[in-house]
């Protein structure tokens, strides 16, 4: 028999979930474990997952100087249109506020967590210095522990060949086992789905009224995450191309139709890599050396959609409990969307692990992420489509930088 895609699966478990939550709200105790353990599951992977990816992607970025020259304007481009998502998403949700009007009850344990967050902005940028990151690595404090290994990659550069070469060996088996154990785990997926929505309308279902409008502020959020999208894809981006890489970006968008297609349609910007690669050498001009250095490195740390989506549903998950989050908090928000960004794999449902980092660094309910997740693959897509198009512009951003004849203005040629 054909095999059911995941995200098919994982819809499947939503709608089950809440025919099981609204029909059999007295059961709701049997399944909650479920949810449970697919939730520790995540917090389990969280960590290393995010270590290992940003040492990877940071740590293969070479030490020569012409190398670090590139990897220096590559960097900055990818944090900068990063950061402006998140922004962008961050401002549009606090106008919108998807979430408010609609209230779930909280744990009093949560709720003590959350409390026990919210610190002084001047606390919070000291506390991403760690200051013994074996504490932080116990008790799962991730913008400190992102810190660190970003520093630990940039100077695995410094040492020599020898163990340089020793510590990415190292780190990139660790990686390769944390992927397997992550991929693992996301086959439960649909399972810890079930459960989770099951519990959240089973507690509703003496409110129709309630569940009404959970589902409206649903999809508020959903047009929230899309005109953010199309805010970063459509102008931000494009008049990059055309101020910092002085071209046309209407041209330069349909010589990469395929790899932007194939990254929508599937949701994995690794799928969409080796055709980006291609394209962009083929159809663009690019040199083989910029193509092959900073898109493979955009794939691993440059994820617009993924830093902005996370912001926003960080922010409306606190709307949708009805926290009140401080200035404080959501720069947190911002800082982890955006160092949570350099650790996300480019593979289907990354943007669910990453979450779980989010909604850590502010002690917001991980609970929540099943509300999201009945959306999700309806921003995935398009989230996953901008990754890859921020990739694709920042190649041709650094190869114009690098003084590169590039053929985007040439008429577009069919295969």
């Amino acid at each position: 028999m054909p095999k059911i895609k995941l995200h098919w699966q994982i819809l499947i478990g939503i709608a089950l979930g809440i025919i099981f939550g609204a029909f059999l709200p007295k059961y709701i105790n049997w399944i909650s474990w479920a949810g449970e353990i697919f939730l520790r599951a995540l917090k389990m992977i969280v960590i290393p997952l995010v270590f290992t990816s940003i040492f990877m992607g940071v740590a293969g970025m070479g030490h020569a100087k012409d190398f670090g020259r590139i990897a220096g304007k590559t960097m900055g481009y990818y944090f900068s249109t990063t950061l402006i998502a998140i922004l962008t998403g961050l401002i549009l949700v606090n106008i919108v506020n998807p979430g408010v009007g609609t209230s779930i009850s909280i744990s009093p344990d949560a709720a003590a967590q959350i409390t026990s967050t919210k610190i002084s902005i001047t606390d919070q940028m000291i506390n991403i210095i760690p200051d013994n990151i074996f504490a932080d690595l116990a008790a799962g404090d991730l913008l400190p522990i992102i810190v660190f290994a970003i520093l630990f990659g940039i100077f695995t550069c410094q040492v020599s060949e020898k163990h340089r070469t020793t510590l990415k060996n190292l780190m990139g088996s660790v990686y390769e086992v944390i992927m397997k154990i992550t991929l693992f785990v996301l086959k439960f997926t649909p399972y810890g789905v079930f459960s989770i929505v099951a519990t959240m309308v089973g507690k509703e279902a003496a409110n129709p009224e309630h569940l009404l409008s959970m589902a409206g502020s649903l999809g508020v959020f959903v047009l929230v995450v899309w005109a953010g999208i199309l805010i970063q894809g459509v102008i931000i981006l494009p008049l990059s191309v055309k101020v910092l890489g002085k071209e046309n970006p209407w041209k330069h968008i349909r010589k990469m139709s395929v790899p932007l297609l194939t990254a929508f349609t599937t949701a994995s910007s690794g799928a969409a890599l080796p055709l980006s690669i291609r394209d962009s050498q083929a159809n663009c001009g690019i040199s083989a050396k910029i193509a092959g250095f900073t898109l493979p490195l955009g794939s691993t740390i440059n994820m617009n959609g993924t830093a902005l989506f996370e912001c926003v549903a960080a922010i409306f998950i606190a709307n949708i409990y009805g926290i009140e989050l401080s200035l404080g908090q959501e720069i947190t928000i911002v800082l982890t969307s955006l160092l949570a960004a350099v650790g996300s794999a480019g593979i289907p449902m990354a943007g669910l692990v990453m979450m779980t980092v989010v909604l850590n660094a502010v002690g917001l309910p991980l609970e929540g992420i099943g509300l999201i997740m009945a959306v999700n693959q309806i921003c995935e897509m398009p989230r996953t489509c901008l990754n890859v198009y921020g990739d694709l512009c920042g190649c041709v951003i650094v190869a114009k930088s690098e003084g590169e004849k590039l053929t985007i203005s040439d008429p577009f040629m069919e295969d």
